[in-house]
């Protein structure tokens, strides 16, 4: 968690991460929810945890596009009803599933991989959006943890 304070304090500082961000285009086809965009009323965006909100913004910066969240926050009971891991790091804020229209399943993979405050990284065949999580990497792995992808 202090690393990615320190980060984030340090993209502020030098400008490197927000400004692309802040010029990220919205699709008119979803509603805005606490600074990013949502597929349906039902998804909560309200607790992201700071590193997590830096790890989209860079997903934003990078493709120009907001993200669309599938799946943020879940309760214990919400995530035991879809079928969500009993430690799913849905459940503390660190989590989310995500899309961006237009943009290709493949590059939003190969872009999570070369984010090193991504920790983990969450396929779904015949879905077009990605899990992304900012848990600790375990020591000497240079990409995210993976699977299904």
């Amino acid at each position: 968690m202090l690393r990615a304070i320190r980060i984030f304090g340090v993209c502020l500082s030098l400008g490197a991460c927000t400004p692309l961000a802040m010029f990220a285009s919205s699709d008119p086809n979803y509603r805005s929810s606490f600074g990013v965009q949502v597929a349906s009323s039902n998804v909560n965006t309200l607790c992201m945890s700071p590193a997590l909100r830096l790890a989209i913004w860079e997903f934003e910066g990078k493709f120009g596009k907001k993200i669309v969240v599938t799946s943020g926050y879940r309760t214990p009971w919400y995530n035991a009803s879809v079928g969500g891991a009993a430690s799913s790091l849905h459940m503390s804020c660190n989590a989310v599933d995500f899309f961006i229209p237009g943009v290709p399943k493949s590059e939003l993979i190969a872009f999570a991989k070369g984010l090193r405050n991504v920790g983990g990284l969450g396929c779904y065949a015949g879905r077009p959006y990605i899990h992304i999580d900012v848990r600790q990497r375990p020591a000497g792995y240079r990409q995210p943890v993976m699977w299904r992808c």
